[in-house]
């Protein structure tokens, strides 16, 4: 996390922040972790400033909790606040699907089945980031190939918001080796052209997480 440059004379403040945003959407912050001013100010070679600033913007966007007389801590998030945002997710991403059937062209068509096997192959050398990675890809290529800026939009941010919990069901392959099915299924559909189906397949695939969600019980 040291930061050595000053990239197009942004701001430091701007930068600590989105160094900070980054490692608490992916989990490299965990949830409940305590922020330290001084620890991270060390650990990134800036002052306390520009930490104290990003703390303090990233409170306002709700990925940290101030506490009084106990100091900053990354946010918790709740099984509820899960499923508000994977509710929200399944139809966005269902309807990009639906799109996706109908304007998808023949060179995207094939590198969608290659992330797929991207996906397989991380999964099968237990690979999470790889998974991770090829996963958003997948579902990103799907919602670009809609030609809807304004869903495309909204589902970017929704996934931002999705990054701070996937590495939790990340941790169980089961999960993951189900999930390539499920992926093919989806860009079957695309590729024939099938945009109900593809439609229905988006939808069950990100309900089936919420599903595992309630199951196991996260907490």
């Amino acid at each position: 996390m040291f930061i050595t440059t000053i990239q197009n004379h942004r701001p430091l403040r701007e930068i600590v922040y989105e160094e900070l945003r980054e490692d608490i959407l992916t989990g490299n912050i965990k949830p409940g972790t305590r922020m330290m001013e001084v620890d991270l100010a060390n650990e990134m070679g800036v002052s306390r400033t520009p930490v104290r600033e990003a703390i303090r913007k990233l409170e306002k966007e709700g990925l940290v909790t101030i506490k009084p007389r106990k100091g900053a801590y990354a946010a918790e998030f709740s099984v509820k606040s899960m499923m508000d945002i994977l509710e929200v997710r399944s139809h966005l991403e269902g309807l990009a699907a639906n799109l996706a059937a109908q304007r998808m062209s023949p060179a995207e068509k094939q590198k969608l089945i290659q992330l797929e096997e991207d996906f397989e192959k991380a999964l099968q050398a237990g690979d999470m980031q790889g998974m991770i990675k090829t996963d958003t890809q997948f579902h990103r290529m799907i919602v670009e190939a809609s030609e809807n800026n304004h869903l495309i939009i909204l589902v970017e941010q929704l996934q931002e918001l999705v990054l701070r919990f996937r590495f939790i069901y990340y941790k169980d392959f089961k999960r993951a080796e189900e999930m390539a099915p499920e992926h093919r299924g989806i860009y079957r559909a695309i590729i024939e052209g099938d945009s109900d189906k593809a439609k229905e397949a988006a939808f069950n695939h990100i309900d089936k997480l919420k599903d595992m969600i309630l199951n196991d019980g996260i907490k």
